[in-house]
């Protein structure tokens, strides 16, 4: 009950900080506070390597805010999202082991462990775009770093002999906070000062769910809640989302790189002729010489009329 009502609080002081930074200056930058939600599915990458399935139909919402420069050779936009997302794995625990006669390889008939776990995420987003159909249309692609903090979790196990219940963090076993990489896609549709829009993520977890074996080893003591042996050395979780968004942009008059007129470029009036530039520098050099001729002429003149005095 005190984490739900921290996380609420929490959420609260986001929505307050996002509007109020999105008020400011709005009149030379664009600001924009989307609501988000959607559905997917979520998968854990252990090593050494586990029996694992994909979890599909885990949901996720939240808020983003974006911020897009008044700088028109600036082309994307930077921001900072809040959501819940459910993420988990499913291993398998045991299994029954028949044959292919016609092949003699092993098939095994797994029963799985499934884990679900309740996280609040944030990632900080940098999200170029680019523009369609008279600026109505928004297309653009999301990389991000992305923080995460795990608020509860359950379990459940496939047959009835072991029953399902609420997950027990330990400290020395559990990881609470978590870090990694998103990448995504998608578009938004301008209608005034709204956007409607569709995308796709793909969040890359680097942190492990659980503290690997080296740091935790009392397995053999623990309940039904956790299902290993020996604890796995690596244990991230991804998540695959489909996402449905509905934003405000609160700029009316709407990105201020709509309404940038490019200088035309002059055109040069004269153009080069080489051919007459090579007959005026030819032209040139025939009366330099000419010149040259006479003087000589003249010279030699001078000459024999001195002799003849003599």
């Amino acid at each position: 009950m005190m984490r739900t009502k921290i996380y609420w609080r929490g959420l609260a002081l986001v929505v307050v900080l996002i509007v109020s930074l999105a008020t400011v200056n709005k009149t030379t930058a664009q600001h924009t506070l989307t609501v988000v939600g959607g559905a997917g599915s979520t998968y854990a990458r252990f090593y050494p390597t586990e029996e694992t399935r994909w979890i599909w139909g885990v949901q996720s919402y939240g808020l983003a805010w974006r911020y897009y420069s008044d700088k028109p050779r600036f082309v994307g936009a930077v921001g900072v999202d809040l959501e819940y997302m459910e993420r988990g794995f499913k291993m398998g625990y045991s299994y029954t082991s028949n044959f292919d006669p016609e092949t003699g390889k092993e098939i095994r008939d797994y029963k799985f462990y499934t884990r679900n776990i309740n996280s609040l995420m944030l990632p900080i987003v940098w999200q170029p775009h680019f523009y369609f159909a008279k600026n109505r249309l928004r297309v653009f692609v999301e990389a991000a770093f992305v923080l995460s903090y795990n608020i509860s979790s359950n379990y459940s196990y496939q047959d009835d002999r072991y029953p399902a219940g609420e997950y027990e963090w330990k400290m020395p076993r559990d990881n609470r906070f978590g870090y990694g990489l998103l990448g995504g896609a998608g578009f938004a549709v301008l209608i005034g000062q709204l956007e409607v829009g569709f995308k796709a993520r793909y969040n890359f977890g680097y942190s492990d769910i659980l503290k690997n074996r080296n740091k935790y080893y009392s397995n053999s003591t623990d309940g039904r809640e956790n299902p290993f042996y020996y604890s796995p050395l690596r244990s991230p979780i991804d998540n695959l989302t489909f996402s449905l968004t509905l934003g405000w942009r609160f700029n009316k008059r709407g990105f201020d790189e709509w309404f940038v007129e490019r200088k035309n470029r002059t055109k040069r009036l004269e153009n080069f002729n080489f051919s007459e530039a090579t007959n005026s520098a030819s032209g040139g050099n025939r009366g330099g010489g000419a010149g040259g001729a006479n003087t000589s002429r003249a010279g030699a003149g001078g000459s024999r009329s001195n002799t003849q005095r003599r």
